[in-house]
């Protein structure tokens, strides 16, 4: 049975709105989502502060349970106006949107739950397509692309560092021993990996002559190792960004294309043929 004519119209008016940030409405509408998802975030930091919650909890959780409301009846609309639902209901949004209200309703049976709401913050993701800012998103691909080609690459590099890591922490562990806290193979490479990466926790420390020289040693490597993943990742970037600001677009001059770019951002123009 077909819709009746003016539940229809209303149901292209909510598309519209909701679905659409060209419009002035539809741009309102998403700034002001916006707002409520940052207010839903802010919401959920203060209500870890232990101080906050014991003098404003119920009226934290107040705001939480309305702001939530609020999401719920956005997300019944948003279903119920989409042009495809299910396509929608499966899509990356979709998905998140259902995910960021369940936790309130999740917290009535299992305490704490509310903590997973900070997912909310990945529906600040639209603030992308609200200003315009869709290139943005090019580059981030790009990025993955060049870690994806980077891949075997960093995976030989990190195993390499676990083997010196597994190596140093059984050479610490029969040098210092469970008198400076080396008990086991396991604190030695615990120790190994907090002093390459240069954190230095300093929870356990060498004591030996020996061990001070290993873990000097270490440090160093550490100094030094920190450049090669950047340096594999800026490689596979330089090789894959071929642009073509030295000349530009043909029609327009927009420069600054994307390596595999076949048309021009701008003006739509060919650039293979150019």
């Amino acid at each position: 049975m077909a819709a009746p004519h003016g539940t229809e119209d209303l149901r292209t008016r909510a598309r519209h709105v909701i679905f659409e940030a060209d419009t002035p409405a539809g741009k309102l509408f998403d700034v002001v989502l916006l707002v409520l998802i940052i207010g839903s975030v802010l919401l959920v930091m203060f209500e870890s502060v232990r101080q906050l919650t014991e003098d404003y909890g119920d009226l934290l959780f107040r705001l939480e349970l309305a702001v939530t409301v609020l999401f719920t009846i956005e997300y019944a609309i948003r279903i119920w106006s989409a042009e495809d639902r299910w396509a929608y209901a499966r899509s990356f949004y979709g998905v998140i949107d259902l995910v960021s209200i369940l936790p309130v309703y999740l917290s009535l049976l299992i305490p704490g739950a509310t903590s997973f709401l900070m997912i909310r913050a990945l529906r600040l993701l639209r603030i992308f397509r609200v200003f315009k800012m869709a290139r943005w998103l090019g580059e981030a691909n790009f990025l993955v692309t060049a870690l994806r080609a980077s891949a075997r690459k960093i995976s030989v590099f990190l195993l390499t560092v676990l083997l010196v890591n597994l190596i140093m922490g059984a050479v610490m562990y029969v040098v210092e021993g469970e008198a400076s806290g080396f008990d086991s193979i396991f604190r030695g490479v615990y120790w190994s990996i907090v002093t390459m990466s240069t954190v230095g926790f300093g929870d356990i420390t060498p004591q030996t002559p020996l061990g001070q020289v290993l873990a000097a040693a270490l440090m160093i490597m550490g100094y030094s190792i920190i450049a090669v993943p950047t340096g594999i990742v800026s490689s596979e970037m330089a090789m894959q960004r071929r642009t073509v600001e030295h000349s530009g677009c043909p029609a327009c001059g927009a420069t600054d294309h994307r390596g595999d770019a076949r048309h021009c951002y701008n003006c739509g123009v060919d650039l293979q043929l150019a």
